[in-house]
Parts: structure tokens; C-alpha cells; sequence
């Protein structure tokens, strides 16, 4: 996409709709001038002040960090999670990734596990029950444990801490066409089950946050791999085998 402009203007097809309960539809606004340095959030900032000004109700979206880190923002772009540009959140996506004249549609991650709260808003809440489920690790309480204490492979460090780089976004669900969490939920599982402070409690924690996966109505993984390609985190989709082997041998050892 081009980058030779210092402010372009776009037609945006944003998402409206008041709760849950209602019906939403489409809306067109048209924006000028706005910078390429911008983020995505900050042009949808500047349009949320272009509405207060006419009396209009502005866009309801999620933020808060602005930082690429939390996980709280998301939105479908033109059809894929978090836009256009690989391993980027929706925060970090900058307009010089759009030419001028470009109409952009936007509207809110799409599953059944997710409702629609407002506009682009919707509950994740599904995600935190998962995790309620098993992804932690009880510990006893006391002094700080020496960092060296339980010598650990440096390959299998690694896999640990890519897997445990999953925010919790949801983008993995909304792309996947079966509405699947079991990127999320892999990678939950793996952080734990590939260190040694995971394994007392590695069978429960596996059938537990399998279960709660299931209970909330998210589908099931069909290799599409559409989760690891919108992925910010290029969370690999090795950590969805790597469940499926903790479950099996939770389930029959």
C-alpha cells in the first residue's frame, strides 16, 4: 500500500448497533485530512469528536493500553482481525497502510461466544471463564524462590514464554471459521505444561480448561489456520496439538 501521503481521505463502513438485543447495520462517514501518523485508534478518535461536534452518537470501541500489550482493542478491517498488517494489534496499526480515497470497513469480532455489547464492543468474557478454569498454578506462599533453583532447558524456556505471549485479544476466535478458541486455549495450556512450577496440577488443568472451552460454544479447530495468521502474537498453532495431546493424556492416564 502506498505511503507517499502526508493525510489522506477515507469512507468508513462502521458497524452499528446499540446492545445485544437489537439488530445492527452498517453506517457511512466520510473523513478529510487525516495524518498517516496516525494510529487506527486515534483516526477513529478523531471521528468519535467530528460526531460529538454534529450532535451525533459517537462509535462505541474497546481500548485502553494503546500499546499493542493488553489485548483489549479489536476490531475486524476490511474483513481480517486487527487489519491488514501481520502480528500487529489494532492500536499499533497506522494509516500509512491506507491510501486516500479508500473506503475501510470496520466492524466487531464475530462469534457466538462473543455478543455484541455496542458498535464494535463485544463480550470476551468467555476468554476469562477459560482461564478461570485451570490457567494458573497454586503455589505456597512465602519467600521469592531463587530463579535458578529449577534448571530449565533453554529451548523449552522459549517455547513457555511464546506461548504465554498470548494476550487474549480473541482475534484467533474471530477469524477462525468455526469460531474456535483453541489457539487461546493452547497456548494457555502449553505455558504451564512445558515448565515444572505446571505440573502438579497439569491432567486437572487440561480436561478443566478443555471443558470450560466447550461450555462456552466456541467450535472446534479445522487446521484453517486462520487464527495463526491474524495472530499479534504469531502464536504458532503447534500449541493446539500440544492440547490435544495434554487432554488425551489426561482423559486416559
Amino acid at each position: 500500500m502506498s505511503t507517499s501521503h502526508n493525510n489522506i481521505d477515507l469512507s468508513l463502513e462502521i458497524w452499528r448497533q446499540k446492545n445485544s438485543r437489537t439488530l445492527g447495520d452498517f453506517e457511512t462517514y466520510q473523513l478529510q485530512s487525516i495524518s498517516t501518523d496516525m494510529s487506527f485508534l486515534e483516526m477513529l478518535d478523531v471521528l468519535n469528536e467530528k460526531l460529538t461536534r454534529e450532535g451525533k452518537e459517537p462509535v462505541a470501541f474497546d481500548h485502553d493500553c494503546r500499546e499493542g500489550i493488553c489485548g483489549t482493542c479489536g476490531a475486524v478491517v476490511n474483513g481480517i482481525a486487527h487489519g491488514p498488517e501481520p502480528e500487529t494489534t489494532l492500536c499499533q496499526l497506522h494509516m500509512r497502510h491506507f491510501d486516500s480515497g479508500d473506503t475501510i470497513v470496520i466492524e466487531p469480532f464475530r462469534s457466538r461466544a462473543f455478543p455484541v455489547q455496542k458498535d464494535l464492543i463485544v463480550d470476551r468474557g468467555a476468554l476469562d471463564r477459560v482461564i478461570q478454569a485451570g490457567g494458573y498454578v497454586s503455589v505456597n506462599t512465602g519467600g521469592t524462590p531463587d530463579g535458578n533453583a529449577i534448571p530449565i532447558p533453554s529451548p523449552t524456556a522459549e517455547l513457555a514464554m511464546d506461548a504465554a505471549s498470548c494476550i487474549g485479544c480473541g482475534a484467533c476466535v474471530a477469524s477462525c471459521p468455526n469460531g474456535s478458541a483453541m489457539l487461546f486455549t493452547g497456548a494457555k495450556i502449553s505455558q504451564f505444561s512445558l515448565l515444572p512450577q505446571g505440573q502438579p496440577e497439569r491432567k486437572e488443568r487440561a480436561l478443566a480448561m478443555v471443558k470450560a472451552m466447550d461450555k462456552e460454544g466456541f467450535g472446534n479447530c479445522t487446521n484453517e489456520r486462520e487464527c495463526e495468521a491474524v495472530c499479534p502474537k504469531g502464536i504458532s498453532i503447534r500449541n493446539i496439538a500440544r492440547m490435544n495431546r495434554e487432554f488425551v493424556k489426561a482423559s486416559f492416564f
